[in-house]
């Protein structure tokens, strides 16, 4: 599980986030919405210890990040927005380099980043480097990385930019899968198409705060005969007010 807890930060004069708490449950996919520059980004870099925070704490498992960084990173995969792959390795060794960070080694992590090339079909480009990757093999190395230690929570922040039609498709089906497997997945987008098809929770983010929580068909519930499309547009007004 994920817990954040009032969390902040400021750069400057700028509040990019503002007291922003939510939980994100095992066996569900929580959906982090909201308008570019709402302060999705910089909420899932405090999660993941990139940032730390000027007020709040973020926890993983209840373990605190800040605090305890090394066994609440343990619990979490990430994939980052835009994640980079180093081109000059191959799928396999950018996956073994991730796995070797989390204490893993030898033919136990061979057989992981094989059963991890089978769950993301990566057979065809395991051994080839990444120089020249389309995007969704990208992508698929990076999740295969963010995976590699059978993480207990995995995030995802903005995982379906760039994708073609099928790569998505695919994408919704592993999320669905990590899910219904008891996975907590924390899936940030600003694609109403994207959250609508995969999230059980939404949390709507504005101006770096929550301005609406719920499952969809709760917030729905707010704009009677609305869409959830509605419910957001009602909800990022209602933040503005």
């Amino acid at each position: 599980m994920i817990r954040l807890e009032s969390l902040a930060k400021r750069f400057g004069e700028v509040e990019a986030v503002r007291e922003v708490g939510l939980e994100a449950l095992d066996g569900r996919v929580t959906g982090l919405l909201g308008p570019n520059g709402a302060g999705k980004s910089t909420t899932l870099r405090l999660l993941y210890g990139a940032l730390r925070p000027d007020r709040g704490r973020a926890l993983v498992d209840g373990h605190d990040v800040a605090l305890e960084a090394r066994a609440a990173l343990a619990r979490l995969g990430v994939l980052p927005h835009n994640a980079g792959i180093y081109p000059a390795l191959t799928a396999r060794e950018n996956v073994r380099y991730y796995g070797r960070l989390h204490g893993l080694g030898g033919r136990a992590l061979e057989r992981r980043i094989d059963e991890l090339g089978e769950l993301l079909d990566l057979g065809a480009v395991l051994e080839r480097r990444a120089k020249g990757f389309s995007q969704g093999e990208r992508l698929k190395v990076a999740l295969a990385r963010a995976l590699v230690h059978r993480p207990q929570n995995l995030v995802l922040d903005e995982p379906t930019n760039g994708l073609d039609v099928l790569a998505t498709r695919n994408l919704r089906e592993l999320i669905r899968r990590l899910r219904d497997a008891g996975h907590c997945l924390l899936f940030s987008s600003h694609v109403m198409q994207e959250v609508s098809a995969v999230c059980d929770d939404i949390v709507i983010v504005a101006h770096g705060r929550v301005v609406a929580r719920g499952t969809p068909e709760e917030l729905r519930a707010g704009v009677p005969g609305g869409s959830l499309e509605d419910a957001f547009v009602a909800a990022l007004e209602r933040g503005d007010g």
